[in-house]
C-alpha cells in the first residue's frame, strides 16, 4: 500500500488517508477549548492512557497478534517515551501559551524532519521540488515561531543582539514562555515517533505497538500531573469532559492508530506531508469556535508552511510535470507531408 503522491488510491480510501489529519485538527480545538478548566499534564495523560486501552481492545477484537519480543519491547517503550511522554507533554503545555490553530502550524512542521530522517535512513527521495518545500518551510516556522518585534526590525535593518537577551536561560525562557518552541519541540518528537514506527513494526503488530506506547507514554505524565497537579479535574464542566471524551477516542485513538498503521506500510515523506490538512483544520474550527487571530506575520508564515508541505508531498507529481512540459518545449516539430 504505497503512498507515494504518484500512485491512484481508490475514493473510498481517501477519507481513511485524511481522516487523522481532520481529527488532529478539530482534537487541537477541543484540547483549546477545556484546557483553561484543568491542567496540561492531566489532560496529556487523558489523551493516552484511554486511547492506549481502546486501541488494545479494537486490536484485540480485529484478531491481531500481540506477541512481542525483547527487543520489540525496547522499540515500543522507546516509542512511548518519545512519541507519547515527550509529545503530548510538550503538546499540552504550548497549548497552554498558543492558539489552536497556531499551534496546529507549529505540530505540522514535522514533516520537514520526517523528511530529512527519511531521507538520511531509508534513502526516501525528495528532489529539487521536496528540498525547496523544506526551506520555504524552514522560513514559515522563523515567522511563527520568532517574535513579531524581532522580524520586524530585522527586515528594516534596525535588529541588532542587543534585542536578544544576552543570557542564554533569559533567551530560552523568552522562546518556551511563547509556546510556540514547545509546541515545535512537540513537532520533532512526533517525527522521530514517525520514523520509530518503521523500527516498530518489524518487533510488533503496528496496532499493538501503537495501543502499548501510549499507554507506556501515559506513566510519566500520569506521575507529573499526580505530584504537580492538585486534582486537575474538579473545575471541568460536562461539555469540558465530553472535549476531553472527544480528544482521547477521535483525536487519539483512533487517529494514531490509521496514522502509525499507515506510516508502518507507506511512503513516510509523503505521508507525514498531508498533515498540512491540519493546521486548515484547526485554524478554520479554531477561528469558528474560539475566536482566534493570527497576526499578518504569523499568517505569511502559516502560507509558508503549507506551501512548504504541499510542495514536499506533490514533489514526483510536480517533476513529472515539469518535466513534460520541458519535453514538449524541446521536441523538435514535426514536417508536414505535403
Amino acid at each position: 500500500m504505497a503512498l507515494t503522491p504518484s500512485t491512484p488510491k481508490p475514493l473510498w480510501r481517501l477519507p481513511i488517508i485524511i481522516s487523522p489529519f481532520f481529527l488532529w485538527g478539530t482534537a487541537m480545538v477541543a484540547m483549546k477549548g477545556v484546557i483553561p478548566d484543568t491542567a496540561p499534564f492531566f489532560l496529556a495523560t487523558m489523551r493516552l492512557l484511554p486511547a492506549g486501552g481502546l486501541v488494545l481492545i479494537a486490536a484485540m477484537i480485529m484478531g491481531r497478534s500481540f506477541e512481542v519480543s525483547w527487543r520489540g519491547w525496547f522499540w515500543i517503550a522507546f516509542f512511548g517515551l518519545v512519541d507519547g511522554t515527550l509529545f503530548q507533554g510538550f503538546l499540552a503545555q504550548g497549548l497552554v501559551r498558543t492558539g489552536a490553530g497556531l499551534g496546529s502550524v507549529m505540530i505540522d512542521s514535522q514533516p520537514l524532519a520526517v523528511a530529512l530522517m527519511a531521507r538520511w535512513l531509508f534513502q526516501e527521495q525528495v528532489g529539487a521540488l521536496g528540498w525547496l518545500g523544506l526551506a520555504i518551510g524552514l522560513a514559515g516556522i522563523t515567522l511563527l515561531g520568532l517574535p513579531d518585534e524581532w522580524v520586524i526590525s530585522f527586515f528594516q535593518g534596525h535588529f541588532t543582539l542587543s534585542e536578544v537577551p544576552a543570557d542564554g536561560l533569559m533567551l530560552l525562557q523568552l522562546l518556551f514562555d511563547q509556546g510556540e518552541w514547545l509546541m515545535l519541540m512537540a513537532a520533532l518528537s512526533m517525527a522521530v515517533g514517525t520514523i520509530l514506527i518503521r523500527y516498530v513494526a518489524q518487533e510488533a503488530d503496528p496496532v499493538v505497538a501503537t495501543g502499548w506506547h501510549m499507554m507506556l507514554g501515559g506513566l510519566p505524565l500520569a506521575a507529573l500531573s499526580l505530584i504537580g497537579e492538585p486534582q486537575p479535574w474538579a473545575g471541568i464542566s460536562l461539555t469540558g469532559w465530553g472535549a476531553i471524551a472527544y480528544s482521547t477516542i477521535f483525536g487519539s485513538a483512533i487517529a494514531y492508530g490509521v496514522f502509525f498503521f499507515l506510516a508502518s506500510r507507506g511512503n513516510l515523506t509523503s505521508l507525514s506531508a498531508l498533515t498540512f490538512l491540519t493546521p486548515v483544520f484547526a485554524l478554520l474550527f479554531g477561528n469558528l469556535f474560539l475566536g482566534e487571530v493570527l497576526s499578518p506575520l504569523q499568517t505569511l508564515g502559516v502560507s509558508f508552511t503549507i506551501v512548504s508541505i504541499y510542495l514536499i508531498n506533490q514533489r514526483e507529481t510536480l517533476t513529472q510535470w515539469v518535466l513534460s512540459k520541458w519535453q514538449l518545449l524541446h521536441e523538435p516539430p514535426v514536417e508536414s507531408k505535403s
